[in-house]
């Protein structure tokens, strides 16, 4: 009987949700406990292996939810998400960002940001890095030490990791998964 590891269970649907596009589906990886344990292990395992003490965890809205509260849990420390306008109730910064047709928002509380806290970004996928790329402007905008992003899988051909990397040469930016 052979293995099966978490990338394993990444389903891709093409032309999904348009013609062209290669989708990876997640929803089998969540759905099977010992390879949802072996994605979080993974992510766990590089935090700790790479030293980044992360004091917090931050993820934008909403896939990547389905990852950094247990890796939150896991390496002990907390989470705070970044939210789509009007999702939150108390005091905002926020960003905005391009998408492929027009920009969107993130927020976060601001006064749940302290300056000098050790803060890694979580998220499912990085496909343009543009989600990101604004994220990380906007913690540091508010005094937090970015020092790594962290995706379960990257799609290498949109270019996410370079720009990640051009706007903020200091933050790692690691995936478990290249495509």
């Amino acid at each position: 009987m052979q293995t099966k590891f978490w990338h394993d269970y990444i389903l891709h649907i093409p032309d999904y949700p348009k013609p062209g596009v290669d989708f990876k589906d997640i929803t089998p990886l969540i759905a099977d406990a010992a390879a949802y344990q072996q994605v979080i292990d993974a992510m766990a395992d590089y935090c700790t292996q790479n030293n980044l003490q992360p004091d917090q965890l931050v993820c934008p809205e909403a896939r990547g939810f389905m990852f950094a509260p247990a890796l939150a849990y896991r390496l002990g420390v907390g989470f705070l998400p970044l939210r789509k306008p009007g999702k939150l109730p108390r005091q905002t910064a926020f960003t905005h960002y391009e998408l492929e047709y027009g920009t969107d928002e993130l927020h976060i509380h601001r006064d749940d940001i302290v300056a000098g806290k050790r803060i890694v970004i979580v998220d499912d996928v990085l496909a343009t890095g543009g989600t990101v790329a604004a994220s990380v402007a906007l913690l540091q905008s508010l005094g937090a030490n970015v020092v790594a992003c962290l995706f379960v899988m990257s799609i290498d051909a949109l270019g996410g990791q370079q720009r990640i990397q051009s706007q903020h040469p200091n933050t790692i930016v690691h995936a478990l998964k290249h495509y």
